[in-house]
């Protein structure tokens, strides 16, 4: 005797479809003519959510995992200094005002095209938290008397203007979104110069500084070795145009990641030549 009942049960992402025929319970998928078209549909949906969930975490490995977290620890370290120290001296406003156009223009899908839970917190944390960044040397009243805006004085739009034209001209394809996107990348490579100028110019560098610039060149780096990663584990995973960016940005903390080593290994204070 044949039972027309089918159980649908979700367990560890794998799917099972429990029949019954002459009392023996099969393991197996079953896709039976006693089928209805309901229950095909309702698969096809369950199978479709499956392909969804492996598809986002494909990309997921401990290299983007601890690149994800060592940025987000970059950002604690900076809003831990600014938040109980209640001092910005140090920290360049230009980047971190380039940043806050970084994640606006890179993010703007963020309202549009789900992802993921994590992928979409991750977005609104690093809006979130670079808004308040610039909130905070801009307007607290408190925090703001230690910016040293003298000495904080890269052009920084002489960065915006060419990563705009460059992205306009070299990108995936001639969308907004993606325009936006590549500019993203365009202007994240260069973001930190301000920054690095200004330590240069100060000379003397605090342990939280020092390691908001040190996470934040860590977590550049780890992405790099992610992108290596998915390259030999993924077929047709090309994207030069990140990569490219992402070098360059790696590129440009060398010099510090240099004197940074010097320091803890001399165990010394961190200081930059002029």
């Amino acid at each position: 005797m044949i039972h027309s009942t089918i159980y649908v049960s979700f367990r560890f992402r794998r799917f099972y479809i429990w029949g019954k025929k002459e009392n023996t319970r099969k393991n197996d998928l079953i896709l039976s003519t006693w089928i209805t078209p309901t229950d095909r549909f309702q698969y096809h949906i369950l199978q479709a959510d499956r392909l969804q969930f492996t598809h986002t975490f494909a990309a997921m490995n401990i290299f983007r995992l601890a690149g994800d977290m060592t940025h987000l620890f970059s950002v604690l370290v900076l809003l831990l200094k600014i938040h109980t120290i209640k001092s910005c001296a140090g920290i360049s406003l230009k980047t971190q005002e380039l940043y806050a156009l970084v994640f606006t223009t890179r993010y703007l899908d963020i309202f549009t095209d789900f992802i993921s839970l994590y992928n979409t917190v991750m977005k609104l944390i690093f809006l979130g938290s670079s808004f308040s960044i610039v909130w905070y040397i801009r307007r607290h009243k408190i925090v703001r008397r230690s910016y040293d805006k003298d000495q904080d004085t890269f052009r920084h739009y002489f960065l915006v203007i060419p990563c705009l034209v460059l992205a306009v001209l070299i990108n995936h394809k001639f969308t907004f979104k993606e325009v936006m996107w590549t500019f993203s990348l365009y202007l994240e490579a260069v973001a930190i110069l301000p920054q690095l100028v200004l330590l240069q110019r100060t000379r003397n560098i605090d342990n939280l500084t020092g390691q908001y610039v040190f996470l934040l060149g860590a977590y550049r780096a780890l992405y790099i070795l992610n992108w290596i990663y998915r390259h030999f584990t993924e077929p047709h995973y090309v994207h030069w145009i990140t990569w490219i960016a992402g070098i360059v940005q790696t590129l440009l903390y060398a010099d510090f990641f240099y004197y940074y080593f010097q320091s803890w290994k001399n165990n010394e204070k961190l200081q930059l030549p002029a």
